[in-house]
């Protein structure tokens, strides 16, 4: 391992270091553009190219293709949308190729990504997967195509060390780059009738979750209820949602609205966990095509759909999936995360959350086993 000391030295020896990093939705343009951020401060002859959003082009990254462009989501999306998926598979490979990257680094978005792995070895790229993909949860066989392919795998998620362990796989546990993210917007001051309504990020989902959000909101009248809304999508594409009720919108700015709410309503996904750091008692709702849930039940082997849940080994937050997903279901969950013993008792799950998921500074970790990936 290289110390960070010695970053320095070996920067010398090469100018213009490159760096192509693959992120396909919201969470990963977060994680990405942090990461990046990280490699900087490391790798001052640092360039990027980047498959990512507009938080990664900040960060430095010439865009070759938007998030917009690319969350497909679920076993229907995917096949109904599989001649747009599979051109990008095969733009990218061309990319990749004309720009001879010092290392590719892979962030999670696993349906798109396994598809380049056996071409990066071929071609002799360094790979770097930084937040592996969920295979503990279903499609375990494909940890023979990660210990196959990819030079070095970084891991968020403290049990999934065990995991791979058991494939002789020596996986580098991070930390979770969530962490690094809330510790700057911790303070929480809830006003007691604020309750947010989290719809997820892709399109799908909100067609799905956000009439479902809107429709409890009704029975809480003294309550005010506030949607997190994405510029990507525009603020006209929630306003059609919106119309009639008493909800208000906030575009991009999730966690400003979560510091000051009571209880929230969460479309399963990374919110679920952000949710959970910033201390909110929530409600995690999911609910997506038939043949998507169906195909997804037979194969999914893990007891739980959020992260929270997941790492906590145990149902900390009530989880409503497919036809638990209705309108009186999510009245009556609600109610009870407003009720003061069942919050605290939450919140000091949420606390045990925070220990388990180790401490911050995962982006540095990652960025310094990127870097010495590069240079290698």
């Amino acid at each position: 391992m290289c110390s960070e000391e010695n970053f320095s030295s070996l920067f010398l020896q090469k100018e213009n270091v490159k760096y192509y990093i693959i992120a396909g939705e919201a969470s990963g343009d977060l994680h990405g553009s942090n990461l990046m951020n990280a490699i900087a401060k490391q790798d001052r002859a640092a360039q990027f190219r980047v498959w990512g959003g507009d938080k990664m082009q900040a960060s430095g990254g010439e865009i070759v293709k938007h998030i917009k462009e690319l969350a497909f989501m679920g076993f229907w999306e995917v096949f109904s949308n599989l001649f747009t998926i599979l051109n990008n598979i095969k733009y990218c490979k061309q990319d990749i190729a004309e720009w001879q990257p010092d290392v590719v680094v892979l962030i999670d978005y696993p349906g798109f990504n396994f598809r380049l792995l056996p071409f990066l070895k071929s071609k002799n790229f360094k790979i770097v997967w930084y937040i592996a993909p969920q295979v503990w949860a279903w499609k375990e066989n494909r940890t023979e195509l990660l210990k196959k392919y990819v030079d070095k795998l970084l891991v968020i998620l403290p049990f999934e060390v065990d995991f791979f362990k058991k494939w002789e796989m020596n996986a580098q546990f991070v930390g979770h780059p969530l962490l690094d993210v809330i510790e700057e917007k911790i303070s929480h001051a809830p006003e007691v009738k604020t309750i947010a309504l989290l719809p997820g990020s892709r399109k799908q989902e909100i067609e799905k979750m956000l009439p479902l959000y809107i429709a409890a909101s009704k029975h809480f009248p003294n309550h005010e209820f506030i949607v997190t809304g994405m510029s990507i999508h525009g603020t006209a594409y929630y306003e059609k949602y919106l119309s009639g009720s008493n909800c208000k919108l906030s575009m991009d700015a999730t966690y400003e609205v979560l510091k000051k709410s009571n209880a929230a309503l969460v479309t399963s996904g990374t919110a679920t966990l952000e949710t959970a750091l910033l201390r909110v008692p929530q409600v995690v709702c999911y609910k997506g095509n038939f043949i998507s849930y169906f195909i997804g039940r037979m194969l999914v082997k893990v007891p739980f759909i959020s992260i929270v849940n997941l790492v906590c080994e145990k149902q900390v937050v009530k989880e409503l999936i497919q036809y638990e997903a209705n309108e009186t279901q999510i009245v009556s969950e609600l109610n009870k995360i407003l009720q003061p013993d069942i919050r605290s008792l939450i919140l000091k799950e949420y606390e045990m959350l925070w220990q388990k998921l180790g401490g911050t500074g995962a982006s540095h970790h990652a960025a310094m086993a990127v870097v010495e990936m590069a240079k290698k």
